[in-house]
């Protein structure tokens, strides 16, 4: 049987990603209370009762010692043999309060003492015992829900067997390192496209631009240096359980080096790694539509 334990603040689009994975085959929970999860595995791991995909939500609806107890009966699964992938998703606390206050939806964890912004910073504190636990962390602050199922669908759904998923994320340090980032490599060193008013309404995917790059030798290092660094030790990775893996490279604002870059190595280990995504923060930014709350 296949396990996943969704998780994340509200707001960050748990219930997408629960709908998209229910819509797929997953037999699927909503807030299930985490101490009650043991028993429920051992039910419906009966013969007659046994289903192969199951999705489990867990967040902070909870009783809040139910939570501190995750860490403890997921490595208890773990021991029976059941091999829980966790899955936390989040987005920026400022986000957050748009959303709700957007949508006029009430935030599970205000009260009459509580507001808004202190029930969310509130909930990042209960929920960091799951968070640490994430073998997959999704940030959806710029994120419809189009992209969001779109991710859920390439990183989840169509992963083969139980080989590493690696995602090449393009990004800009102007709008933050990406919180789901496992690797992070800066190419802000490298000759800039941006100066050249020719190239600057461009992206790293132009071929004006590829070409400027792909002349500068530094550029042709850094590709080198990161392909061999990524050869050496993602296999050990994979060997130490992971299963999924975001290597992220940024440049001030991520539309011509980062995503030049992402692009040369998706091409080098895209017959190398049968799970692989690509995705280009900054480019992919939509312009209307927003994550539905949960």
């Amino acid at each position: 049987m296949k396990l996943l334990i969704i998780s994340g603040r509200s707001g960050s689009g748990k219930s997408t990603a629960l709908n998209m994975l229910e819509d797929s085959g997953y037999y699927c929970i909503d807030n299930l209370p985490a101490s009650l999860l043991p028993a429920f595995i051992q039910r419906i791991s009966h013969e007659q009762q046994e289903l192969p995909r199951v999705a489990v939500s867990i967040d902070a609806r909870n009783i809040p010692d139910d939570l501190k107890k995750v860490p403890d009966i997921l490595r208890n699964l773990q021991e029976s043999s059941l091999n829980p992938e966790v899955i936390f998703l989040d987005a920026s606390s400022p986000v957050l309060i748009r959303r709700f206050s957007e949508s006029r939806r009430r935030h599970p964890l205000t009260t009459d003492s509580i507001g808004l912004r202190e029930a969310i910073n509130k909930e990042r504190e209960l929920l960091e015992p799951i968070a640490t636990l994430a073998g997959l962390s999704i940030d959806t602050s710029s994120m419809s829900v189009h992209q969001l199922r779109e991710l859920v669908r390439s990183r989840i759904l169509e992963r083969k067997n139980a080989s590493l998923s690696v995602m090449f994320e393009s990004f800009g340090f102007k709008n933050g390192v990406p919180v789901d980032a496992d690797l992070v490599f800066d190419a802000r060193c490298l000759p800039n496209p941006y100066w050249d008013a020719s190239l600057r309404h461009l992206t790293g995917k132009d071929a004006a631009v590829v070409s400027f790059l792909s002349s500068h030798p530094d550029v042709e290092a850094m590709l080198t240096d990161i392909t061999q660094y990524l050869q050496r030790w993602l296999p050990s990775y994979e060997a130490s359980n992971r299963s999924y893996m975001t290597v992220a490279i940024g440049c001030t604002g991520g539309q011509h080096r980062s995503v030049y870059l992402c692009e040369r190595l998706y091409g080098e280990f895209s017959d190398k790694i049968s799970n692989l995504q690509l995705l280009h923060r900054e480019l992919s930014r939509p312009a209307t539509g927003k994550v539905q709350h949960d």
